[in-house]
């Protein structure tokens, strides 16, 4: 399956290789973009889309593992394939332990760097939907009254209307009325779900 609107980085100094996987990248649909080093890939600007790094580790300057290690510090979650003709199973294992998808040894089979490809985007659109539903989450929180958050704190520990009514003063009447406020707002067809979005949102306060 083909990801129209992803895009896969390649960060390799030797033009022919970046052109041969540029080549077959492009055979099964997939975009590339190409760069000679690790500061070129650090000082662009990148589209916000599914993507995957493809990245030579050892490369004049910033070598690949320097710029994964960069990567983490700034917090940019790309999916990572090493590429190398020189690696070894330490500086495989520490690719892989720091969050590398695969560590590929030149030269490599075309479909076993497709596979790699297809498996770091899909973890890169996992990853940007779990993202984007937290964000949606959110903005149905901050909907919420101070008090519509209260009840819904209470309602999530599993008490009855009665019994918020009694822990927060007022009728159950009224609870009854925030109680539907919270569900609504909140896009929950029942508790258990309303319990659910709470336990990815974790809102603080």
């Amino acid at each position: 399956m083909v990801d129209q609107d992803s895009i896969v980085y390649i960060v390799d100094d030797d033009a022919a290789v970046r052109e041969a996987m540029d080549s077959l990248l492009r055979s099964v649909g997939l975009k590339a973009r190409m760069f000679v080093s690790a500061d070129e890939f650090l000082r662009a600007k990148l589209p916000n889309a599914p993507s995957c790094l493809l990245l030579d580790v050892r490369m004049p300057g910033k070598s690949g593992i320097d710029l994964q290690n960069e990567l983490l510090r700034l917090e940019n979650t790309v999916p990572i394939i090493f590429m190398t003709a020189h690696g070894d199973i330490p500086m495989a294992v520490r690719a892989m332990k720091t969050g590398a998808v695969e560590f590929l040894t030149k030269p490599f089979r075309d479909q076993d760097l497709l596979d790699a490809v297809q498996q770091a985007i899909g973890r890169d659109r996992l990853r940007r939907a779990a993202l984007g539903e937290i964000a949606a989450l959110h903005e149905r929180y901050e909907l919420l009254t101070p008090r519509e958050r209260d009840v819904m704190r209470l309602v999530i520990a599993g008490l009855l209307n009665k019994q918020i009514a009694a822990k927060l003063g007022t009728s159950e009447t009224t609870i009854k009325v925030q109680r539907g406020g919270v569900m609504h707002k909140m896009k929950a067809g029942s508790v258990p779900e309303l319990v659910r979005m709470i336990a990815k949102l974790n809102p603080q306060g």
